[in-house]
C-alpha cells in the first residue's frame, strides 16, 4: 500500500498537528505516511491584514488544490482557518480532537490578566473578532494589529513595543508554549472563533480514503464541530466580519451554542444562545445564527457589506 500522503502547511504548530495526525494513522490505520509540506498564500503574504487579501481561505487553497490534483491524499487544518465554503470535490472527513478553544492574554508583565491590564496598554492581536471583543470589554486599550506565527508575536513583548499580545490557548499548549499565557480568558469575556482549539481533516468527497479517515473522528467533538460549521456556513461570515461562535456538551448531554456577530469598533453586538440535544446539532447551529441575525446581526452584517464595498 502506497503512504498515506498528508498536506499541511509549514509553520511549527501546524507542523505538530500534522505529525500527530500521521502517528495515529500509522498506529490506527497501519499504514505509512509521508507528508506533503506546503506554503500558502496567507503564509506568504505577512505584511498585510488577512480581511484585505481574501481572508482565511487563503490558508487552505493551496492545500486543498494538492487534494484535488492527487499531490496528496487528507489535509490536516486548524479548523478556525477554514472559510464557510470548502472547494468543490473536498468533504471535511473527520474531526479527531479539540483541546482548550479560549482566547489566550500572554502580558509583559507576568501574571496580569485582561481586566488587569492598564489603561491604554498596548495590545497586539491579528483577528478582527478579537480586536471587536476588546474593544467592547476595554475601550481604554490601544489595539495594535499583527500577523506572524506564534512565536514572532509573543516577541513583540520585548521591549517597549506591546503590552500583551491575544492568541489562541490551542496553538500555545501544541507548541509547548503554555507557561507564556498570563489569563485562559474565560468564554464569557471573549467568545472563540468557529472552530477554534478543533482540529479538522479534509479528503477527496469521492475517494477510498475518506472512509478510513472517518474513523479517526471523536463523536462527541464531531457534533460540537459540526454545529459551529453549521452557524458558520448559515452566516457566511469571513475573517473580515468580528463572528464567534461555540458550542460546548453541559451535564447531561445537552449542547449549548452561543454565538454573536459585532460591529468592528465592539459598541454594537447581536448574541444568541441556544440548547438543544446531540442529535440535532447541526439544526442547533443554525438556530443560532438565524436568532443572532434577527438579533441585529443582519444589519451588522449588511453594514460591514457596504463598509467593505467602498473600501471604507
Amino acid at each position: 500500500m502506497k503512504p498515506l500522503r498528508i498536506a499541511t502547511r509549514g509553520s511549527d504548530l501546524a507542523l505538530i498537528q500534522a505529525r500527530q495526525i500521521a502517528a495515529r494513522v500509522e498506529k490506527e490505520l497501519g499504514c505509512e505516511t509521508e507528508l506533503v509540506v506546503l506554503r500558502t498564500t496567507g503564509d506568504r503574504i505577512q505584511d498585510r491584514s488577512l480581511s484585505k487579501i481574501g481572508g482565511k481561505g487563503l490558508f487552505i487553497k493551496e492545500i486543498e488544490e494538492a487534494l484535488l490534483d492527487g499531490r496528496a491524499d487528507v489535509a490536516v487544518h486548524s479548523a478556525k482557518d477554514i472559510p464557510a465554503q470548502i472547494a468543490d470535490g473536498c468533504v471535511l472527513a473527520a474531526f479527531p480532537e479539540r483541546v482548550d478553544p479560549r482566547d489566550a492574554l500572554a502580558s509583559k508583565v507576568r501574571g496580569t490578566k485582561l481586566l488587569d491590564l492598564a489603561p491604554g496598554a498596548r495590545v497586539g492581536t491579528g483577528s478582527t473578532r478579537r480586536m471587536a471583543l476588546l474593544r467592547s470589554l476595554r475601550p481604554d486599550l490601544e489595539i495594535i494589529p499583527m500577523r506572524g506565527n506564534v512565536p514572532t508575536r509573543l516577541g513583540r513583548l520585548e521591549g517597549d513595543e506591546l503590552d500583551a499580545v491575544v492568541l489562541a490557548c490551542a496553538g500555545l499548549d501544541r507548541l509547548g508554549l503554555s507557561d507564556s499565557i498570563d489569563d485562559r480568558i474565560s468564554t464569557d469575556l471573549m467568545l472563540p472563533a468557529v472552530g477554534q482549539g478543533l482540529l479538522a481533516l479534509e479528503t477527496r468527497a469521492e475517494d477510498e480514503w475518506r472512509e478510513r479517515i472517518q474513523s479517526l473522528e471523536n463523536a462527541e467533538i464531531a457534533a460540537l464541530a459540526r454545529s459551529e460549521r453549521a452557524y458558520q456556513c448559515a452566516l457566511g461570515g469571513d475573517c473580515s466580519v468580528p463572528l464567534a461562535g461555540f458550542a460546548e456538551r453541559r451535564t447531561g448531554g445537552e449542547l449549548r451554542f452561543r454565538g454573536l456577530v459585532s460591529s468592528l469598533d465592539g459598541r454594537v453586538i447581536a448574541r444568541a444562545e441556544r440548547i438543544g440535544s446531540e442529535e440535532d446539532a447541526v439544526r442547533l447551529g443554525e438556530q443560532v445564527a438565524a436568532a443572532v441575525l434577527d438579533a441585529g446581526g443582519r444589519e451588522i452584517l449588511e453594514t460591514l457589506a457596504a463598509e467593505g464595498e467602498s473600501g471604507a
